[in-house]
């Protein structure tokens, strides 16, 4: 009698367990996508990743699964602010809306002109540029591969000069002189260095190191030449944003000087004379 009990009260558990899992099941599939309810009001997982997105520094610096969590607290406070303020009708007050009305005017800027580069600055325009401009006023140029040690004084710069003369590793005496961690400075042309450091390091041959200290406004250097080559041009896509850039800057000018031709415009000086219109410039 009393194993049928026990058995009996074991199936209720069962049912029990299995009801609440279901309504668990139930109450996670009503929150799926949900990051937070502030007052019954939905803040959505999605509306996080769309901030999330766009802050490339962010997305760049910090994983969404490590920014999820600050984020749905950032959202709340707002939200909860934001419901605050409309229970107390700013949204009726003059402040608001002479401050809704500049905001409203900035956004129009703002997207007009992202409209107008967003035509203009395209993968075709970039192209052209790139095989027009770039390429074809590409001029190359003699570059050297180089490293340095660079330290304080002089007298520290003749030591590490001494024991590369006997034999020293030029790598392992930077790791112990060094006070600039960038001891391989790459490819570099003659108007990239200052004139000191170019002059030197471009005197030497393949292989050579400077047997005398070369002083610059940074300190100390000894130099290792390790290469020479001709400069190449760039691939298209490492010139890309900055011709991506260049392009930008002549859309948002060439914009502001076509609705300067095209609109009519006084101005006046304090006192409320108009002002002479300045004189064309000639092209």
């Amino acid at each position: 009698m009393q194993k049928r009990y026990i058995l009996t009260t074991t199936a209720a558990v069962v049912v029990v367990a299995a009801a609440a899992f279901g309504a668990f099941k139930v109450y996670a599939e009503r929150n799926a996508g949900v990051a937070a309810r502030v007052n019954g009001e939905v803040i959505s997982i999605e509306d996080i990743q769309k901030g999330y997105n766009a802050n490339p520094q962010i997305v760049a610096q910090v994983p969404f699964d490590q920014f999820y969590p600050k984020a749905v607290d950032i959202y709340v406070n707002g939200t909860l602010l934001y419901q605050a303020a409309s229970a107390a009708k700013v949204q009726e007050t003059p402040e608001y809306k002479e401050q809704l009305k500049i905001a409203q005017e900035d956004l129009a800027r703002k997207v007009y002109l992202e409209r107008l580069v967003q035509e203009k600055v395209n993968e075709a325009a970039i192209k052209d540029v790139y095989d027009n401009t770039y390429l074809k006023n590409f001029e190359s140029k003699k570059e050297a591969r180089a490293k340095h040690i660079l330290v304080t004084d002089e007298k520290t710069a003749n030591e590490v000069i001494e024991k590369l003369n006997n034999g020293g590793n030029f790598d392992e005496l930077a790791k112990q002189y060094t006070k600039d961690s960038a001891v391989e400075l790459g490819y570099f042309s003659e108007d990239i260095m200052v004139p000191e450091f170019t002059k030197a390091a471009f005197a030497l041959k393949k292989g050579e190191y400077t047997k005398a200290p070369v002083k610059t406004q940074f300190g100390y250097h000894v130099i290792l030449t390790e290469d020479f080559r001709d400069s190449t041009p760039l691939p298209l896509q490492e010139v890309e944003p900055q011709i991506r850039n260049m392009l930008t800057q002549q859309v948002v000018a060439e914009t502001f000087d076509n609705l300067y031709k095209t609109g009519k415009i006084e101005k006046y000086d304090l006192e409320g004379n108009k002002l002479p219109e300045p004189e064309p410039v000639e092209e």
